[in-house]
């Protein structure tokens, strides 16, 4: 693969944006989730600071920065030092975005050390998928970043070699989803009908995607093929040697990533994805874009024509595969393209077989590729002390590269059971040392369609006398049939998310339920900022019900009318049954069921401390408290958009910036440009000769100098 120093820097930047939204989307939500009254308070589930013990040992029994509170000067019960990190996680990946100094390694490992101990007290709200990539991502980013902060040269034979891992997952992030989906013997994906009720049933939809689900079926159907093609076929082309495949994959994975950002609100997932997908690009792809492409040695006309038939041959393949293993067939008539699948499940089963240790293989030899031409740069460097360097840092590097790599196979492998079991067990033993960090997990991204009988949704309802029930709305998720769906992304409502899962099961099988059911008869503000920012659209805001119950219901999004007019409402539902039975604050039902999930106090809680960092906290917090989640996300890109284009608009003013040169290339190229260099000197020295010599002589010719 090509020079990635561009991509390299467009992914840091990336993951820096990624982080200020991750941090803070959950700072806005910590008081209402893990707040002293929240739904889940961190205060019991913090293990309890043990003065017997040494810190390093109950850091390491329990790896979290939240032990640092105390030591701060902040509350025993954690809230405020949740808030902490969230603050300082925030403001560094803002810093990071801004200052390209900040891009540096030992940033990255403070942001994802912050992020890891927010979800080590997370409970279920911080237990996403998207939770797991960006922990993992995050640590793989702390491997790509460079070492600016202690001024270390930027010799870095490496690069390609710790960039790589940035492809192997997106491989196995998209392959693994991909196979999931099938290897999950789900109707709907198997009935090629999962897209029919994505849109629909999605954790927070968009207004577009009304419209979308609006389209036919056949076109529908036919999207879910893509999408599977898209997630089965596409991902092996990542390892092609051919550079025209991988930017062809990679078109088509931002392609993808762009329409989900466009179609659903999924936060900052479709965000780091798309950050993912930079591996499969070069430098001269990126100069391209910008304008300012080098001229590249040209290939021989035979090279060129060999690498068009290939790349031809593949998506030809590609293409075929998908027209017989999917039955397309154009129904000339009806306008339309049907589609089924042509295959059983015992088939698919039998080629996951097949292909799961192949591309285990394939991984490796592409990181063998990269390994061994990191090496290579390494040895041809001038000078027997860079070379020790380089080979150093190829050592530590390639290492670590190989020992991710070698760990994140077990959970890879788990999508077929007989190639797991044949895993090396010093490998599974690894995986078990380091699995309580995250460094490495397994993903299956949609893998069961639900919502094919209808949207399910859990309705909140509060009374004053058990006679009258009012709804509660909630900011973010369906409701009112006749309010259209927000847009909320990058920011991700974790109450919302959850009372959409929740809606798939049983009360019983989410203990938090009852946890916000006891919040809200309580009246904790807290909580009700969760709901509703503003007061004036929670019901209850004068004084809390005094009873709650809750109900399920399906939704549907409406159809357009025969006549093409849209209708009136944007969605349409019914009762489907009790999910949770009317209770009162200090009830049996209610005490027994906090009482069978541990929901009951634990410690008493403590008061709040006056140190000059817990006022600030609270100076924060009261400016941000009465905001909505998304308005403080699009504050801070807007922000970020506003001194990015100030500092382009300054630098076009002034001339623009020189060019500053770096601080030290890799010796290896000095080495192989170096002839030319002293030829450009010598050349150069000559022509400020001769026009030192032809100056002197104009001068003479002057008149003063003739007097």
């Amino acid at each position: 693969m090509g020079v990635t120093r561009l991509t390299r820097h467009m992914f840091l930047w990336s993951m820096a944006i990624i982080y200020m939204f991750a941090f803070a989307s959950l700072y806005v939500q910590i008081p209402g989730l893990y707040g002293n009254e929240g739904v889940l308070p961190v205060r019991l589930v913090e293990p309890r600071v043990d003065g017997s013990r040494p810190v390093l040992e109950q850091i390491h029994a329990h790896p979290s920065l939240l032990w640092l509170g105390p030591w701060l000067g902040l509350d025993l019960d954690a809230q405020q030092a949740m808030e902490l990190l969230c603050l300082v996680g925030a403001l560094l990946a803002l810093g990071a975005a801004l200052l390209e100094p900040l891009r540096d390694s030992l940033v990255f490992f403070c942001l994802w050390a912050l992020y890891f101990s927010l979800c080590q007290v997370g409970q279920d709200f911080l237990r996403f998928q998207w939770d797991s990539l960006l922990l993992e991502a995050g640590f793989l980013t702390v491997l790509i970043a460079p070492l600016n902060l202690l001024r270390c040269s930027t010799f870095r034979q490496h690069d390609g070699v710790t960039f790589w891992l940035a492809r192997w997952l997106l491989f196995r992030l998209t392959f693994g989803s991909g196979v999931a989906k099938l290897a999950s013997h789900c109707p709907s994906w198997w009935g090629l009908t999962a897209v029919n009720h994505m849109f629909e049933a999605q954790g927070i939809p968009l207004p577009l995607s009304w419209f979308i689900q609006q389209l036919p079926d056949w076109y529908l159907k036919l999207g879910t093929v893509g999408l599977l093609v898209t997630e089965i076929a596409v991902p092996p082309l990542y390892f092609a040697p051919i550079r025209h495949l991988r930017l062809a994959a990679f078109y088509i994975q931002a392609t993808y990533q762009v329409k989900l950002m466009l179609l659903g609100n999924y936060g900052f997932l479709p965000f780091l994805s798309l950050a993912l997908t930079f591996s499969l690009l070069d430098d001269d792809h990126i100069s391209y874009w910008l304008g300012h492409s080098k001229k590249k040695r040209t290939k021989t006309w035979p090279q060129t024509i060999m690498s068009l038939l290939v790349v031809l041959a593949v998506f030809a393949v590609i293409i075929y595969g998908t027209k017989v293993l999917f039955t397309l067939e154009i129904d000339w008539e009806a306008n339309t393209i049907t589609s089924k699948t042509a295959f059983t499940q015992q088939q698919f089963g039998n080629w996951l077989k097949l292909v799961t240790g192949p591309t285990i293989w394939v991984g490796v030899l592409s990181l063998t590729w990269e390994v061994v031409a990191a090496m290579l740069g390494c040895v041809c460097v001038r000078g027997c002390l860079w070379k020790l360097w380089g080979l150093v840092q190829w050592a530590v590097f390639a290492s670590a590269a190989v020992a991710v790599f070698a760990i994140s196979v077990v959970p890879y492998s788990s999508m077929e059971q007989v190639y797991s079991s044949k895993i090396l067990p010093e490998v599974r033993q690894a995986y078990k040392l380091v699995e309580r960090y995250r460094l490495v997990s397994a993903y299956s991204l949609d893998s069961r369609m639900t919502g094919v009988d209808g949207r399910s949704e859990v309705i909140l309802e509060g009374s004053m006398d058990k006679n009258t029930w009012t709804e509660i709305e909630f900011m973010y998720k369906p409701g009112n049939v006749g309010v259209a769906p927000p847009v909320v992304a990058p920011h991700q409502p974790r109450l919302d998310w959850q009372m959409s899962q929740a809606a798939q099961g049983l009360a019983k099988q989410s203990p938090w339920f009852t946890s916000l059911v006891h919040c809200l008869l309580q009246g904790n503000k807290d909580v009700v900022r969760l709901i509703q920012t503003d007061s004036a659209q929670y019901p209850f805001s004068q004084a809390p019900p005094v009873y709650l119950r809750a109900s399920l219901y399906r939704y549907w999004f409406t159809q357009t009318t025969q006549d093409g007019s849209d209708p009136n409402e944007w969605w349409r539902r019914d009762y489907a049954e009790e999910f949770y039975p009317a209770v009162q604050l200090g009830g049996p039902t209610l005490e027994a069921r906090l009482s069978q999930h541990g929901l009951k106090e634990k410690f008493p809680i403590q008061p709040s401390p006056d140190s000059p960092l817990a006022q600030v906290l609270r100076q924060v917090r009261g400016h941000v408290q009465t905001l909505p989640g998304h308005l403080v996300l699009w504050s801070l890109l807007a922000t970020v958009a506003t001194i990015w284009l100030l500092r382009t608009l300054l630098s076009g003013v002034l001339g623009g910036r020189k060019a500053k040169p770096t601080p030290a290339e890799p010796k290896a190229k000095k080495a192989k440009d170096q002839p030319a260099e002293k030829s450009a000197s010598a050349s150069s020295l000559k022509a400020e000769r001769e026009n030192s010599e032809e100056s002197r002589r104009d001068a003479d010719k002057s008149p003063k100098k003739r007097k």
